[in-house]
């Protein structure tokens, strides 16, 4: 059904660099290199919209795509184009680019922002969350200026010493954004001489 206009846009956009498609929201997401900037389903190309171009889509009475998940509606924010933009290739390349600029934008903030709360740090759960609050450390900011050091001696104090070197290794890698097990040997033993200070 969705397979003329998805091979046109595939075919479109390739100056863009690398197009592909993946099934995505029951149609194909157009993706260039990892970042989807479009959708096509039911036979329309839907393009990514956010505070840019949300408006003037919306002035142009273009309609954002909409599914069901779980028996709920879903609003996404992915708009169709109107029918004439492909007469008009210079107009619907220019909407593409902003589209592809916004959809990178996203993809950045999401991978630059900091999680809200601990457990969803990396090597976190909410039970550390848990021990961590006890220790007087409740928020993600406050892990980061107390430090790994800092915390691990925190939660000894208020854990009777029951707390193993791993969770040391753990707190690193959550303030550092990374697995615990990636922590070299040098900056293992340079926690463990902060510890023992």
């Amino acid at each position: 059904m969705d397979k003329p206009t998805l091979k046109n846009t595939l075919k479109f956009f390739e100056s863009l660099g690398k197009i592909k498609s993946r099934s995505m929201f029951g149609g194909f997401g157009i993706f260039c290199n990892d970042t989807m900037f479009g959708l096509v389903v039911h036979d329309q190309l839907h393009l990514r919209a956010g505070q840019q171009n949300e408006v003037e889509f919306i002035k142009l009475q273009m309609q954002p795509y909409e599914y069901k998940k779980r028996g709920f509606p879903v609003v996404t924010k992915y708009y169709a184009i109107p029918e004439m933009w492909w007469e008009q290739p210079e107009v619907l390349m220019a909407h593409a680019v902003k589209a592809l600029d916004i959809a990178r934008e996203d993809q950045h903030e999401k991978k630059t922002a900091v999680p809200a709360r601990i457990k969803d740090l990396p090597n976190l759960r909410l039970a550390t969350e848990r021990m961590l609050k006890k220790a007087g450390i409740g928020s993600v900011q406050e892990l980061q200026d107390t430090g790994s050091v800092g915390a691990f001696q925190a939660l000894q104090r208020s854990h009777n010493d029951a707390v193993s070197l791993e969770m040391l290794w753990a707190l690193e890698g959550a303030i550092e954004g990374k697995h615990w097990s990636v922590i070299t040997p040098a900056r293992r033993d340079e926690l463990l001489q902060h510890l023992d200070q």
